[in-house]
């Protein structure tokens, strides 16, 4: 199910993309916007998603930025590091980089940041990386100190209760 829908949202997304492509003898002329649109990203945001799914399970380790074992930050930060793109070593930290996108907005390939262990406080304390959208299901996968590297979502209440806002860094991946 979960292929038969990738494919499909592949198959869109590429759709709209050639179909932007095509110009006709009346075209307006457009401005054109320096950063691509996310839908031309997809290839190389669904590279580092892929890239982060071959990590599932490994276990999770305070302070880790290597397979031995990831704590959150480590884990985003060691999946988009390897396609150019630099993040900081804190889920604090990676809360202020890109540009902050509303939850109804997300995408596959942002960020999504959520309050550590106590629901109470205002700091966020746990990143992970969005795989899929579904309506108003978010998935994600990130490194939990109970279970390592694994899925969630965001309906979850534990996650609900937690979440502190999402942050597109994908534009980045076409910025070197």
């Amino acid at each position: 199910m979960r292929k038969m829908l990738l494919t499909v949202v592949c198959t869109v997304s590429f759709g709209i993309v050639q179909a932007q492509s095509v110009s006709t003898v009346t075209e307006v002329p457009t401005v054109t916007s320096s950063k691509p649109s996310f839908y031309e990203q997809i290839p190389l945001v669904n590279e580092v998603i892929n890239y982060a799914k071959e990590h599932l399970s490994i276990r999770y380790r305070s302070g880790g930025t290597t397979t031995r074992g990831f704590d959150c930050s480590g884990f985003t930060r060691f999946c988009f590091t390897k396609f150019g793109i630099s993040l900081p070593h804190s889920s604090a930290a990676q809360g202020s980089v890109g540009e902050a996108v509303d939850k109804e907005a997300a995408q596959p390939g942002d960020l999504i940041l959520f309050k550590g262990h106590s629901s109470g406080g205002n700091r966020i304390g746990h990143v992970g990386l969005i795989t899929e959208v579904i309506g108003d299901q978010v998935k994600f996968i990130h490194s939990a100190w109970n279970g390592g590297v694994r899925y969630d979502y965001l309906n979850a209440s534990y996650y609900q209760r937690r979440f502190m806002g999402i942050r597109r860094v994908a534009h980045l991946l076409t910025e070197k």
